[in-house]
């Protein structure tokens, strides 16, 4: 297969592929959160909790026997010769000689290069992937791959069925994992979930802005930022994950 960047013509509306004029201009989640119009939806959100309910039971039947497992996040823009993608694909390769699944958004960029990493190394390779407004599919080293219309049950499973997370360089949606994860972490809603950031020139000003600002004026502790690892060097960031019989 080709390392090329790959460009992805359809999109998945939970287990339904679509394509060209079959892509809808809005998400499923929009629909739900969407307060403005007539009152019909009064009468469809009972049918979608039938739904909701559906894509857990999917999840969780697909995910259940799963075993130990990481979650790697990061930028889908990422080329995959970019040197973040590339420590992602070798990440994903000592995960999986540690014994672990790797489980990404399924999507291309750094999510790719993880994927890659774990397919190729024998591994198990897993995508969740999100029903997006833009066209977007499962990436091609994807071996177990879940498409989901709603966001948090989407979120409930990459918490659900992973160890913790490994977090390079990324976006808005990046960003949202990582501090669901701390926000989890901090109430106790998860227990012993490492939080591993890598880049350094990445997050460094990140971490500096919590410790300078949200530390001092009393909005976190600083056991919360004791949470996170930062580092440029795949072994360190291993280290966060003991090897698995």
């Amino acid at each position: 297969m080709s390392d090329e960047k790959r460009t992805y013509g359809d999109t998945h509306l939970g287990p339904v592929r679509l394509r060209r004029k079959m892509v809808k201009e809005t998400t499923t989640d929009q629909r739900l959160l969407d307060s403005h119009g007539d009152t019909d939806w009064l009468h469809t959100d009972p049918w979608r909790v039938l739904r909701i309910q559906s894509e857990f039971v999917e999840g969780f039947g697909a995910l259940a026997e799963l075993g130990p497992a990481v979650a790697v996040f990061g930028s889908a823009r990422t080329p995959q010769d970019d040197r973040h993608s590339l420590m992602a694909e070798e990440i994903a390769q000592g995960l999986c000689q540690r014994g672990y699944a790797v489980v990404t958004g399924g999507g291309p960029g750094i999510m790719e290069a993880a994927n890659r990493g774990a397919s190729e190394c024998g591994g198990t390779s897993v995508g969740l992937g999100i029903e997006l407004p833009h066209e977007q599919s499962l990436n091609d080293w994807v071996d177990l791959g879940i498409n989901f219309r709603y966001f948090f049950v989407r979120k409930t499973m990459f918490v659900k069925y992973t160890d913790g997370a490994l977090v390079l360089p990324g976006g808005f949606g990046t960003m949202d994992e990582l501090f669901e994860a701390l926000t989890l972490a901090q109430t106790h809603k998860i227990t012993e979930y490492p939080v591993v950031l890598v880049g350094v020139d990445y997050w460094s000003g990140l971490i500096e802005w919590m410790r300078s600002t949200m530390l001092t004026a009393g909005n976190i502790v600083a056991a919360d930022l004791d949470r996170i690892v930062l580092t440029d060097d795949v072994e360190e960031a291993l280290e966060a994950f003991p090897k698995k019989s």
